[in-house]
């Protein structure tokens, strides 16, 4: 949506306040979604689990084209939000069946990569489909595109165990995750995660760092057009450059912590070195409003790749702590935690522009909030390894 904004205002006027509004429509219906769907994946499993979530998205975002008011919009991105919420805690729980430990953070930066090539192909795309008919299209088209995703995963997915082509030579190599979970965790209480630091730590964490995330997808395109007179067709030809930038972002990522694995390094080494790296990039934000609009798209690829870097990371932490059968429900708390980080910084933002105090205030918080969240994250996840389970109570 944020990249056809210009469109959509044609027909649907929008202030400042109101565009922040849609975007918290959304976020805190994904929030929601995010920590439900996790227990969702949970309990009907991967492969039913997301089928069920992909076509609610699919059928939300044809919704779009349907609007006519402010109050349609928001209950379409509503609903969006809430078929959305499922994908990632269905991403890591995936991982988690079929990776071992030392894949894991490659496997989700190549995830996280996917989802960046969309969001590099959306910009040229959405402003030739507006081109050739109106902004309605694009998501009825987007819309067809999830359905059709969902015949292929209902067709060709399955876990280790179930899959009918598996070899036994691949069943070796990912042995280490076919090991079944005690039986005694499927009586783990979901609220009982919160006795946990590391939970809190993740959630506190995902909240800051996810506030500048979705200010920098929701505000991008609205920013080149208010601030730097781009239109349409000049948002389609720059900002997909970020986006690429982030796809990048979470393969380096990902592969940096797998390459400090496989030196011998220790698993909590190899994940905080990473996510330092990731966070010590993204204070360069600051510099993007005195800086003219080429090196101002520079600065925002510099943030998309940092960002992403670390949201591979973090998304695989609850992997890296959590046995299995609580791995949809701790990745479901993260990103409730970040979604609701994004519902809060978007009606701030939305409302200091209306105010006049203009983006350069916006930036200076944005570049704090990564380095606060890995300082959260240092002084709550002590140790980056397995927690044991005795019922409830955590071992060291």
């Amino acid at each position: 949506m944020p990249v056809a904004i210009d469109a959509i205002k044609h027909d649907i006027p929008l202030t400042n306040t109101q565009f922040s509004q849609l975007q918290a429509a959304f976020l805190f219906a994904y929030a929601l979604m995010y920590a439900g769907g996790g227990k969702l994946i949970d309990a009907l499993g991967t492969r039913r689990g997301f089928l069920v979530i992909m076509i609610f998205w699919s059928l939300a975002c044809a919704s779009h084209g349907l609007a006519t008011s402010f109050l349609m919009l928001g209950a379409s991105r509503f609903l969006l939000g809430m078929g959305e919420g499922g994908g990632f805690p269905a991403a890591t729980k995936t991982v988690a069946e079929w990776f071992p430990i030392r894949e894991r953070s490659t496997a989700m930066g190549i995830i996280n990569a996917g989802t960046a090539v969309g969001a590099v192909i959306a910009p040229p795309a959405i402003a030739a489909v507006i081109g050739l008919s109106n902004w309605r299209w694009v998501f009825f088209l987007s819309g067809a595109a999830g359905l059709l995703w969902t015949l292929w995963w209902a067709r060709d997915y399955f876990a280790p165990a179930q899959h009918p082509q598996i070899s036994k030579h691949e069943l070796e190599e990912i042995r280490e995750v076919l090991i079944a979970p005690a039986k005694q965790a499927a009586k783990e209480s979901w609220f009982r995660l919160f006795v946990f630091p590391q939970v809190w730590g993740l959630v506190f964490g995902k909240f800051l760092s996810d506030a500048a995330w979705f200010f920098y997808i929701s505000w991008l395109p609205k920013y080149l057009y208010d601030v730097r007179g781009f239109d349409t067709k000049q948002v389609g030809y720059f900002a997909w450059i970020p986006f690429a930038a982030s796809g990048l972002g979470a393969l380096t990522g990902g592969w940096f912590s797998s390459h400090l694995l496989r030196r011998g390094h220790s698993l909590n080494f190899s994940r905080k070195v990473a996510l330092g790296a990731s966070a010590a990039i993204m204070p360069f934000i600051i510099f993007v409003t005195q800086s003219p609009v080429e090196m101002a798209i520079v600065l925002f690829s510099i943030a998309f790749f940092g960002q992403q870097s670390w949201s591979t990371l973090v998304m695989i932490l609850p992997a890296d702590l959590f046995p299995r059968y609580l791995v949809g429900s701790v990745a479901g708390l993260v990103g409730f935690g970040g979604a609701m980080g994004g519902v809060v910084f978007n009606l701030v933002v939305g409302r200091m522009l209306d105010s006049g105090f203009g983006y350069g205030p916006v930036f200076g918080i944005v570049s704090t909030l990564h380095v606060l969240a890995f300082g959260l994250i240092m002084l709550t996840i002590r140790q980056v390894r397995p927690i044991e389970f005795k019922g409830a109570v955590q071992v060291a």
